[in-house]
């Protein structure tokens, strides 16, 4: 069996790789919020409605529930952020493929977004009606 090549910015492991690991997800964070619009609109979405979920009557799990969907808006945000950075770094040249692979993203984004807001219907519309 041939051994495949190994990229020199594969990490090896242990301890020395999880600290590795937090570094670049910090560094990451830091580039969604400088370089990211939406990152930004929606983390401060996020923030305000974790806290209002927070002050919800409703059951701790229904709190960690909504705060979760919140989450997810972001989660997919950053993904699609790293999607439109790779399409960029290949090309900046109009191409079909990378049209398709950024309209993509910000369907996985607008889905993302459509989930949380169901989720906040439900638990709001079964709390209060």
């Amino acid at each position: 069996m041939e051994q495949q090549p190994v990229s020199e910015f594969k990490s090896k492991g242990g301890f020395k790789r999880i600290i590795g690991a937090f570094v670049n997800s910090i560094d990451g964070f830091q580039a969604a919020w400088r370089h990211e619009h939406a990152f930004r609109q929606e983390l401060i979405v996020v923030l305000i409605a974790t806290v209002v979920a927070l002050l919800l009557p409703v059951s701790a799990f229904q709190k960690v529930f909504l705060i979760s969907v919140l989450l997810l808006v972001l989660l997919v945000e950053i993904i699609n952020s790293a999607i439109e950075a790779v399409v960029d770094r290949i090309s900046l040249e109009h191409h079909p493929l990378s049209k398709r692979a950024k309209d993509l993203g910000s369907a996985a984004v607008a889905l993302s977004i459509m989930i949380a807001a169901l989720a906040w219907i439900v638990v709001l519309s079964n709390r209060y009606y």
